[in-house]
């Protein structure tokens, strides 16, 4: 008989702010939820122009290009998650899910002292001021999908709410993107965390089941070699 404390706890999503020069985890978000479903966008970075530059055609691409990628694809993620308190009604929740929303609201905000800093220099006549660079952030999708992202989405939308109006339940709408070796600078800690998320991508495919080319209903190699 299967015992409630032998079936094993879910393994959660979430995002992890983490210092680049140390690598030491700053801020842990857990989702409350896994979403029930992702969605995933990949575009290849391709050398040349995708439309057709042969005879009769109307593209312009440099052929010796076609095949040629200039770096790793873009790859961006949506997905929605949920914030509800009622379901953790043993903890005291006397904000409701403010705190919950604004942390995730700050992975896309400065600091005040940032921004105060940013003042001072305005202030002191400094022509130029570097934008405000945020901290390295992480999102966890079980340990094979660990990658650096920058979130490019965040719609909340707050349904119901507690005698004081505390927001007591929420969905969230998250989009970001996968930071690569291509968005960040040579020896940072994000660009090697892309390079282990790409490892381990290839060592996923190495691990598939090939197919044969008669179950394309192909009589034979030749006909791929152009020699068919």
């Amino acid at each position: 008989m299967t015992r409630y404390a032998d079936i094993p706890k879910p393994i959660r999503s979430g995002i992890v702010v983490v210092n680049p020069e140390t690598g030491t985890p700053q801020r842990i978000i857990v989702l409350q939820f896994n979403p029930d479903t992702l969605e995933r966008s990949i575009a290849p970075q391709s050398a040349g122009d995708s439309s057709d530059g042969g005879a009769g055609g109307t593209g312009n691409g440099d052929r010796n290009e076609a095949l040629r990628l200039k770096g790793p694809a873009e790859e961006t993620w949506k997905f929605t998650a949920e914030i509800d308190a009622t379901d953790q009604l043993e903890i005291a929740a006397p904000d409701g899910i403010h705190p919950q929303l604004a942390t995730l609201e700050m992975l896309v905000q400065p600091t005040t002292a940032q921004l105060r800093a940013a003042s001072r220099l305005s202030q002191k006549g400094t022509i130029e001021i570097s934008p405000i660079e945020m901290p390295l952030t992480l999102f966890t999708w079980g340990s094979k999908r660990v990658m650096p992202v920058r979130l490019t989405e965040l719609s909340v939308n707050e349904s119901a709410f507690d005698v004081n109006l505390n927001p007591i339940r929420a969905s969230l709408s998250i989009g970001m993107k996968i930071l690569t070796v291509s968005d960040l600078p040579a020896g940072h800690r994000g660009a090697d965390l892309y390079m282990a998320h790409l490892a381990q991508k290839e060592r996923l495919a190495a691990a598939a089941r090939g197919g044969s080319v008669g179950s394309l209903g192909l009589p034979g190699a030749d006909v791929l070699s152009g020699r068919g």
